[in-house]
């Protein structure tokens, strides 16, 4: 295969597992060039990784997006694997992984720790599973799919989405944003089977449960409202309808009967909610025709550069 392969490893403090890592790659994929990517490491991270032979290069804004970002803008090739450094994704399944980019079949492979069961298996954080859970369900309550694995850090791309994924966040939250970009531009996304080990003793997740939590959820959040800006406000369109009708129907039962109204307070408070709920409408209407031109804006870029 005569197209560049350029595997990237954003790291920060894996001087434990990140030589093992490199290591394997060079085995399974020696025509690939390896970047290691370091995140202000405190320990031997970026000594390991260049005695291991890695590209070594240092990013200084703190976070996994951030360093995604430098990856991305600063590398071309024409397929590329993203693999965190602490060794829990299979390397030797990397093949599986960029065959369907291979193949022209997908734009991004996603490692699906999910199918057979393994990352249930070996991760006992019960948190984790039901944080992963909620966004795969809610990410693909939105775009009526099916997805296994929305947040794995194990992905292969081509450089049609590399070169076209503007990105917008700063941390653990990349992976639910990158697959929220390919689903709303439709590129194309195959789901490859992999096995998942945990962290190896003495070795440390820099994953705050609930904190990154919290911020994968208002990622959510901002992309539902940037990418389905209808379905955003016709559900806020609905909420104050229903608020509405709840404050105004007494309003409206007490004039029919006396054809007088003394719960004014109630009545403009009625008028208010409605007059939001119209306004939220009308605004998810509009916002769905500058997303909709957009999306063909951003179609038109993608044929423009083949």
């Amino acid at each position: 295969m005569n197209q560049k392969i350029a595997v990237l490893i954003p790291c920060y403090n894996e001087a434990l597992t990140i030589a093992h890592v490199i290591k394997k790659f060079q085995h399974v994929l020696p025509q690939s060039k390896i970047y290691v990517y370091d995140n202000n490491s405190t320990d031997d991270t970026i000594t390991v990784a260049t005695q291991a032979g890695a590209i070594v290069r240092s990013v200084v804004k703190r976070g996994k997006g951030n360093v995604v970002r430098a990856m991305f803008m600063e590398i071309s090739a024409d397929i590329y694997i993203m693999i965190d450094g602490d060794d829990t994704y299979p390397v030797e399944d990397v093949n599986k992984l960029i065959q369907p980019i291979v193949e022209g079949k997908a734009d991004m492979s996603i490692g699906d720790r999910h199918s057979n069961g393994s990352y249930k298996e070996q991760n006992s954080r019960n948190f984790h599973n039901f944080g992963n859970n909620l966004v795969k369900n809610l990410i693909n309550k939105l775009y009526q799919e099916n997805l296994k694995d929305i947040m794995s850090g194990y992905r292969g791309f081509n450089n049609d989405f590399v070169k076209h994924f503007p990105i917008h966040s700063k941390g653990f939250e990349i992976e639910t944003e990158m697959s929220m970009h390919a689903l709303d531009k439709g590129f194309k996304i195959v789901e490859v089977p992999i096995g998942y080990s945990d962290r190896v003793e003495g070795s440390v997740s820099k994953l705050n449960t609930y904190s990154d939590g919290l911020k994968i959820l208002r990622t959510i959040f901002r992309l539902f409202k940037d990418y389905k800006p209808l379905a955003f406000f016709t559900s806020f369109a609905t909420l104050f309808f229903m608020l509405s009708l709840a404050v105004g129907v007494p309003v409206i039962i007490e004039f029919i009967r006396t054809a007088y109204i003394t719960l004014v307070p109630s009545a403009i408070l009625a008028v208010g909610l409605m007059l939001i709920s119209i306004m939220s409408l009308f605004i998810g209407f509009l916002l769905d025709t500058i997303v909709r031109q957009h999306r063909e804006d951003f179609e038109l870029l993608r044929l423009s550069k083949k």
